[in-house]
């Protein structure tokens, strides 16, 4: 996929760029640049910036700066120290595997999974972890969980994996196959097996389909972006919701195996 720089409200754009799986599939990834009252800016998740994007981002952020790198999804881990070289006075936020991944890099300690980042930034922005599953897999081919982030002045979700958004082929959907919102494939590697935890899960979607509620668009790393300018169908919030309901058998088989 080739780079660009989406610019999906006010405040809030959204960079894409490329990831292939095997060197072959391009399922293509995601960062994105907010910009907070204060007139400087998040990058949301790394990249190794082409020269044309990067002079973008330049022209973005201007005479502010990018004062914090925050890097949510545990196991996107690839562009992060060529993001720290791009903007080497960003402050750099990780998850704690990044943290070990890379223990040279000049991490902050507060980490991106921890609530007193998301303090720091509650006036702008809303932060969410799915409940029930492991944030961090002991399997590193579950990627099912990640921080989520709702900015809410620009209606925007960032999600890495944890949401997917699936464009189909024009002529599928002449067919009657629509687009649609879903959950992570992995959500049955990725439950707890534990007592209670499909109980966890099914209650953080009902959180996240209640309290961001007002979420129009959905920018999501390996697929693409739902935006409220081009979205010819169901709200965001029905689709979260419809997208929870789709995950109903996997639930209900864990929980006759677990409780």
């Amino acid at each position: 996929m080739a780079e660009k720089i989406i610019h999906v409200a006010e405040n809030f754009w959204n960079i894409r760029g490329s990831f292939r799986i095997g060197g072959v599939v391009d399922i293509g990834t995601q960062a994105s640049l907010v910009q907070l009252p204060s007139g400087n800016f998040l990058l949301l998740d790394s990249y190794s910036f082409s020269d044309p994007v990067r002079k973008e981002i330049d022209a973005i952020v201007g005479d502010d700066e990018i004062e914090a790198i925050l890097n949510l999804h545990p196991f996107h881990t690839i562009h992060v120290e060529r993001t720290h070289e791009l903007f080497p006075n960003a402050r750099l936020h990780g998850t704690q595997r990044h943290l070990d991944l890379f223990p040279e890099l000049p991490w902050e300690e507060v980490r991106c999974e921890d609530q007193e980042l998301h303090e720091w930034y509650s006036d702008d922005l809303d932060f969410t972890i799915p409940r029930g599953v492991d944030f961090i897999s002991a399997n590193e081919n579950v990627h099912f969980a990640s921080v989520l982030v709702y900015h809410r002045a620009s209606d925007t979700i960032h999600v890495d994996d944890t949401l997917m958004y699936i464009r189909l082929p024009r002529l599928l959907s002449l067919v009657g196959l629509p687009d649609r919102v879903g959950f992570h494939p992995t959500l049955a590697m990725a439950l707890q097996k534990r007592e209670g935890a499909a109980t966890e899960f099914r209650d953080w979607t009902a959180e996240l389909t209640d309290t961001w509620s007002e979420a129009k668009n959905l920018c999501a790393a390996h697929s693409g972006n739902l935006l409220d300018k081009t979205n010819r169908g169901a709200s965001l919030r029905e689709r979260i919701g419809k997208a929870a309901r789709r995950c109903e058998l996997i639930l209900g088989k864990h929980e006759r195996r677990y409780g």
